[in-house]
């Protein structure tokens, strides 16, 4: 896999003072958002992209509410998230945005994406060992609820999952459930 990595930069937010760099990875480039000094068993937040979520404030998932957690929690404790450029679980914008038209029907998540004719999910993360690797990190604390994560950073030791709980509306219960109880998700 060939990896093209930024210079480091300088990235105040309203979150806190953060570091980042891009990586990449043919036509995707991802980030890395760190904070400085990087312990030596980082919290590791892999993030995939959600426009829609993370930009817009969409209530139908909880992505940006994970975002901001994590953020909060590097600032204070530390670490890294991983900004994946994987749109609609790597379905793409206009996809993910046909699938929320497939639930408004009536369909899950999951039955939207098989409808389009799409895994539940189609998300990889071998990028990730590779950005780990460039930051010598071995061995994180991984936030996620999600066990494919876990299950996929083979050459990464992962010494502690931490969850990342939160409180779901009106809009993303369905979805939640769904997580739950056809993806597994740790909720």
């Amino acid at each position: 896999m060939h990896i093209t990595i930024s210079d480091a930069a300088n990235l105040p937010s309203r979150f806190g003072d953060f570091k980042v760099k891009a990586f990449k990875e043919g036509h995707k480039e991802h980030l890395a958002i760190y904070k400085e000094p990087m312990n030596t068993i980082p919290m590791v937040r892999i993030h995939s992209e959600c426009l829609t979520g993370d930009a817009i404030g969409s209530l139908k998932c909880d992505c940006r509410d994970q975002l901001e957690f994590a953020l909060q929690t590097i600032e204070k404790n530390g670490g890294m998230v991983i900004y994946l450029r994987q749109e609609g679980r790597n379905i793409g914008l206009l996809n993910k945005i046909n699938a929320y038209a497939l639930q408004d029907k009536g369909l899950n998540t999951v039955e939207a994406n098989h409808q389009l004719g799409f895994a539940a999910d189609e998300r990889t993360y071998e990028v990730v060992t590779t950005i780990l690797h460039h930051f010598d990190v071995h061995s994180i604390r991984l936030m996620t609820n999600n066990p494919e994560k876990i299950k996929s950073l083979e050459d990464i030791e992962i010494v502690e999952r931490l969850p990342i709980i939160i409180d779901s509306n009106t809009h993303n219960e369905g979805y939640l459930k769904v997580k739950k109880e056809q993806m597994g998700h740790l909720l």
